[in-house]
Formats: structure tokens, C-alpha cells, sequence
């Protein structure tokens, strides 16, 4: 899709609309189900678009209809608007469309500035190197906060000088408290990357035969493999959504799956990849600790780690880096 035309820009607007009306998680998870769909038709020989121009382009991609308008326009209405339906910004799982018009407005124009934005995110050299939709997500949500609520990037100011900066007053205010112990978040994250490691290896000798016969695009045949892991961790988030109390206590692992996924794509070593998505959960509770935790909006934990996390590994193993990849293979 032409990324300046009217009809993109016009599918971006809708796009942001819907993703405010649906809520962030909600919107979230119809976008990885897309994503997963686009997925299974590039493994069939299909085209890419669902995939790269729907669940993670310009249409209803996360950082824009997909997730990034729900939560701006969640910070609105809770900031400024004083109608949110949980009364809180943090609440990115009720549904924003018992609200007013321009509440589900703000999510269509801020879709249309990270659309713009992410254009040129691409030609900034070093930023263009992380998961820009992730940093589009990530730097966004910082001027969300600070228009909303007037708060910095570490978030209220009493809420750190009561409980310190990395302090979790005993996982009461952590994000997805039920994951945050140490020796719990180690084994959990040991596993869903053994998983999206298992994946790549799976899906790897489906793609790469069609991208050499010229069947599917490269992009597609490296989007699927790194992607699949994360569409699958974020579409069980509907326990999440649809459920209550420990009910809705499931392992959040998105993270971990696609940075496993890219170091393992980056090296063809199963050991770094695990290694990647153990620590890139580690980084993602530090994230919270320090981002969201402090916090009166959603500044996503999984997102900011995976736009720190893909920076390093491209800067430690693309060719034109530090290219320790050379010596994994």
C-alpha cells in the first residue's frame, strides 16, 4: 500500500476509530488473530498482504488501530475527557465506545500521527534498527502520558517516593503481578522460548522453499517464523479479557517469543534464542518496574522490552553491526 495515499490514510483513520471503540486488548487480539491468518496463507503459497499491510501495517497494525489507538484513546478519556468506563487509563480492557465521539476520534488521528510517524522512524538511522512499531508504541505512549496526566516517563511522583522506583509495594501495583516473582518469571520465560524457538524450527522449512521458488515474498518468508509465536501469545490474552479473578492470571509471553525468535533467525542457534527470550523477560519486568508500574497510563511492558531487546540483537548480530552472528553458526 502506498503509504501516502487516500485511501491508506482513509483506512488508517478507520482503523484507529475501531481499535478505540474495541478497547487496546480487545483490539490487540483481533489483530493477532488477522496476523495468525495472514500467517497460515503465506505458509500455504498466499499472499502477504493480511499479513503485512492488515495485522501489522497501516489498516489495523499495533501501532496503530491495532493496540497504540485503544490506548491513547484510553488516556483521553480517563486524563481529560473523565468518561473512561473503568475510570482509569490503565483499564485497556473495557471497551471505549459507551463513551463520547470524540473520544473514539482521538483514536483515529492519533492513528494517522504514528502512521506518519512510523514513516519516518525508517529513515532514522539506529532507531530504524529496533521493532518500530514497537518504538512508534513505546515514544507515543510517553507524550499520551505527559498530555493526559501531566506525568513523566517514570510515571507519578508519589507512588515512587512511596515505594521506591523499582519497588513493587509486594506485586500490588506490578503489572501482571501473578508473573512477576523471580523464580517464576525465569521458568515460564525458559519455556514459551523453548516454544517460539520450536516454532521457527517447524515453520522455517515450510517458508523457505516457497521464498526460493519465488511463491511468497522474503519478507513474508521472515516475518512468518518470527511473528507466529507472538500472534499465538497474544490471541490467549482473551482469557485475559473475557475472564475474572485467577481466571484471568495467564502467562504473558509475547515477548519472550519474538525476541527468542529473532535471535534464533539471526544466529540458527537454539541456545542464543533461548537465552534472548529468558532475558528479554527480565527486561520486560524492569520495563514495568520502571514505565508502567508508577503509572496512571498503559505504557506497555512487553512493547518497550521488545523495542530495547531488537535493538541489541540487530546491533550485536546483523552483518553490518557487530556481527557476532559470524560465529554462532
Amino acid at each position: 500500500m502506498e503509504p501516502w495515499s487516500a485511501t491508506t490514510l482513509l483506512f488508517v483513520f478507520g482503523g484507529g476509530i475501531a481499535g478505540a471503540a474495541f478497547g487496546a486488548l480487545w483490539a490487540i487480539i483481533i489483530c493477532a488473530l488477522i496476523v495468525l491468518v495472514g500467517c497460515v496463507l503465506v505458509m500455504g503459497g498466499g499472499s502477504d498482504f493480511m499479513l503485512l499491510q492488515i495485522g501489522l501495517g497501516p489498516v489495523f497494525g499495533p501501532h496503530v488501530g491495532g493496540f497504540g489507538a485503544g490506548l491513547a484513546a484510553a488516556g483521553y478519556a480517563a486524563g481529560i475527557k473523565k468518561n473512561h468506563p473503568g475510570g482509569a487509563a490503565k483499564d485497556i480492557l473495557s471497551p471505549l465506545t459507551d463513551t463520547t465521539w470524540d473520544v473514539l476520534l482521538v483514536g483515529g488521528v492519533y492513528s494517522l500521527i504514528a502512521h506518519a510517524f512510523l514513516q519516518l522512524e525508517a529513515k532514522i538511522p539506529i532507531v530504524n534498527q529496533t521493532d518500530m512499531i514497537a518504538f512508534n508504541l513505546v515514544f507515543l505512549g510517553f507524550i499520551v502520558r505527559y498530555v493526559c496526566f501531566k506525568e513523566g516517563i517514570f510515571g507519578a511522583k508519589e507512588s515512587i517516593k512511596t515505594n521506591g522506583l523499582l519497588g513493587t509495594a509486594n506485586y500490588s501495583i506490578s503489572w501482571a503481578g501473578w508473573q512477576s516473582p523471580w523464580g517464576r518469571l525465569f521458568v515460564l520465560a525458559f519455556a514459551w522460548s523453548v516454544l517460539s524457538v520450536g516454532l521457527v524450527t517447524l515453520i522455517k522449512p515450510v517458508v523457505d522453499p516457497l521464498a526460493a521458488a519465488g511463491t511468497i515474498s522474503g519478507a513474508g518468508a521472515f516475518v512468518v517464523p518470527l511473528i507466529i509465536g507472538w500472534a499465538i501469545a497474544i490471541f490467549q490474552l482473551i482469557c485475559l479479557q473475557c475472564s475474572s479473578g485467577t481466571i484471568q492470571k495467564v502467562p504473558i509471553w509475547h515477548c519472550q517469543a519474538i525476541l527468542a525468535a529473532l535471535a534464533f533467525l539471526m544466529t540458527g542457534s537454539m541456545v542464543i534464542g533461548i537465552i534472548a527470550g529468558v532475558l528479554g523477560a527480565v527486561l520486560q519486568e524492569y520495563c514495568a518496574r520502571l514505565f508502567y508500574n508508577h503509572a496512571s497510563t498503559h505504557m506497555d511492558p512487553p512493547a518497550t522490552a521488545i523495542c530495547i531487546g531488537t535493538l541489541l540483537i540487530n546491533l550485536l548480530f546483523k552483518p553490518e553491526f557487530l556481527n557476532l552472528g559470524q560465529y554462532m553458526q
